[in-house]
Parts: C-alpha cells; structure tokens; sequence
C-alpha cells in the first residue's frame, strides 16, 4: 500500500491504496463517486470516463499512482445544486433508456465542448465514436450535444461572422 493524493471535483483526498489500483475502483469504492460506471473493464466501451486535465479518459485501466492533475467526475459537474448544462441537456432531451453508458457519453461531450463551444454534427460524431451505447441513443446525445452548446457558449456564429472574425 501507499499514500496517494488525489483531487477530484475540487476535493483533496489522501488515501491508502495500491498504486497499480485502476482508477476508477479507488473512485467508487473509496471514495463513494457512483458517477464513473464499470462496464468493460478494457478501456473500450466509455462507461468509466473522467475527465482530468481537460481529456476523457477512461479510468477502468489507469493506474491510480499514474495520475497526474485535477479528476472530475459526473457528480463534479453540478454546482451549488444546479445541474450542469450538458446534465440538463441530457433530462431535456431524454437521452438515457439504461441509463448505464451515460457518464462516459456526458463526460466526453463535456471534454469535447471545453475544446470545441459550437462542434459541428462530424465533430460530435468523431468525439463520441468511443463511447459506446447499447440502447444506440446517439441520435439523442447529439442533440443534447448541441443544446448545451448553445446554453455554454451561445449561438454558433454565422458564416458571415465567422468571415469578419478571420
């Protein structure tokens, strides 16, 4: 065992743990977060993405002694008991049916809206192809995708707009 430190959603924690501990047990089983989901255990279906330094990634097989940076969970997104506007995205637009790869998809879109305010519908699609849905809700997620976009940053700015800006 040994002493790691980890901030997740803000919150610094010392814990007790082996160093090769995946990620993603240390945050649910010691640190009680529900958000992050096991699913294949392989890094291939999503359903484990956190987002830390700004990436998705996937922590099902990430070595907890490995991070480096700020972790931020589903339940990290709400702020002083507001829903973040991908989460009320996702209600509006009733994504889930399981409910099961929800985390990963809501935590993709987040790193992807970070990097990109207005995608385009191929950009939304490239960025979600890893993050897998049984129920094949992508159409939903997509235009949740962009109703949070609209909410974050604002309209997207015209092809006229975008011309006087370059």
């Amino acid at each position: 065992m040994s002493r790691i430190e980890l901030k997740v959603n803000g919150r610094s924690h010392t814990l007790d743990v082996e160093p090769a501990t995946p990620l993603l047990y240390v945050l649910r089983n010691d640190l009680g977060l529900q958000g992050p989901k096991f699913g294949c255990g392989l890094a291939q279906c999503g359903a484990c993405k956190v987002i830390i330094n700004g990436a998705a990634v996937t922590s099902c097989v990430l070595p907890v002694a490995s991070v480096k940076g700020e972790i931020t969970t589903l339940e990290g997104l709400a702020s002083n008991g507001k829903l973040h506007p991908l989460q009320q995205a996702w209600i509006d637009e009733q994504v889930p049916q399981c409910g099961f790869c929800q985390n990963g998809q809501i935590m993709t879109a987040k790193a992807l809206l970070d990097k990109t305010p207005h995608p385009t519908s191929a950009q939304i699609r490239q960025a979600m192809n890893d993050t897998l849905c049984r129920c094949m809700s992508y159409y939903r997620v997509q235009v949740a995708i962009k109703r949070a976009s609209q909410r974050i940053a604002g309209p997207a700015p015209t092809a006229e707009e975008k011309e006087v800006q370059a």
